[in-house]
């Protein structure tokens, strides 16, 4: 059973920096891709950033482009989210989510099977 674990959250001000980490477990193979998601209150889920496990780089929104940075560890089970800069816009829950079948659909929600229960990042101006 595929599981997925975010820690790292917390409340910063602006300017400062959190590292996000999602731990999964359940995995066969190294066939797969996790992504970060963002919902701020009364919002969508929006997508942050991706990295497909098997690759090195990660791909980002616009929004934080520069400023946050995802890798993993060398076991491959976990991913960390560097956001550095932080901007009170990027206050919201932040979410890890796993696909199986990587491929373009890794910028919107429906593209990932599995998502961890959140984290709370809240930037103060």
């Amino acid at each position: 059973e595929v599981q997925l674990v975010e820690s790292g959250g917390g409340s910063v001000q602006a300017g400062g920096s959190l590292r996000l980490s999602c731990a999964t477990s359940g995995f066969t193979s190294d066939d797969y891709a996790i992504g970060w998601f963002r919902q701020a209150p009364g919002k969508e889920r929006k997508w942050v950033s991706c990295l497909v496990i098997s690759d090195t780089s990660g791909s980002y929104a616009d929004s934080v482009k520069g400023r946050f940075t995802i890798s993993s560890n060398s076991a491959k089970n976990t991913v960390f989210l560097q956001m550095n800069n932080l901007k009170p816009e990027d206050t919201g829950v932040y979410y890890c989510a796993a696909s199986t079948t990587p491929g373009p659909f890794l910028v919107v929600p429906d593209g990932y099977d599995y998502w961890g229960q959140g984290t709370q990042v809240t930037v103060s101006a």
